[in-house]
Order: C-alpha cells, then sequence, then structure tokens
C-alpha cells in the first residue's frame, strides 16, 4: 500500500444512515467496506487492496455536509507548520484513529480538508 505524500488520498462521503449508504453504494457500483462501527465504514478499492474513502455517519459529518477531502503525509507535524505558515486555520488538531493519525485545516477560502498519516 503506497500513498503519495501532500497528494489527494481519500475521501469521506457524510451519510446521514451508514447501513443504508452501504446498501446503496453496494448495490449500483459492487463497492465494497471494511466496517468500524455503526458510525463508519471504509470503501475499499476495486482490488480491495486498500481503502480509497469512507462514509461517515452523522455524528462524525463534515461540517458542510459535503465531501471531505484528505490528503496524505509523510510528516503530519510538518503538514500541520505548512498549512498555518501557509495561512491556514486549523479546525482539528491532530489525533489518533484506528489507521494512523490526523487533521482537518481550512484553507483561505473556508474550504475544509484533512491530512492522515499512517505515523
Amino acid at each position: 500500500m503506497t500513498h503519495t505524500h501532500h497528494a489527494l488520498d481519500y475521501v469521506e462521503l457524510s451519510v446521514a444512515d451508514v447501513a443504508e449508504a452501504k446498501a446503496f453504494y453496494s448495490a449500483a457500483f459492487g463497492w465494497a467496506f471494511n466496517d468500524y462501527g455503526p458510525g463508519y465504514a471504509g470503501i475499499l478499492s476495486p482490488d480491495g487492496a486498500r481503502e480509497v474513502g469512507g462514509l461517515a455517519g452523522s455524528a462524525s459529518r463534515s461540517p458542510g455536509g459535503g465531501p471531505l477531502v484528505l490528503l496524505y503525509s509523510d510528516d503530519l507535524d510538518g503538514t500541520v507548520d505548512a498549512v498555518l505558515a501557509a495561512g491556514g486555520r486549523v479546525t482539528a488538531p491532530p489525533y489518533g484513529f484506528p489507521g494512523g493519525r490526523r487533521f482537518h485545516f481550512a484553507d483561505p477560502s473556508g474550504n475544509e480538508l484533512g491530512v492522515w498519516s499512517t505515523g
């Protein structure tokens, strides 16, 4: 599983009901999932080798209610520093999750994105 530093890497879709969304995307597109409880399911790549996105239940929905684009970083803390130095605003400081760590930020136009790292 390879990821590219600072590249678009993962997209989370905000959904009202994870089970319903899984049923829809499975039936419509043949998607498969990794389950992380009732509030989150990872979307598997077509070859099943890695996750390319996720379905986030209402408790973890993005503030705007739309998709949350995630970038990958080889150095999460360095990326936090780079975002701040470039004029971005950290909206959720780094936190751990089952796959590593991540943080969220807003760009100068107010777009919210996330950045994650395996370490």
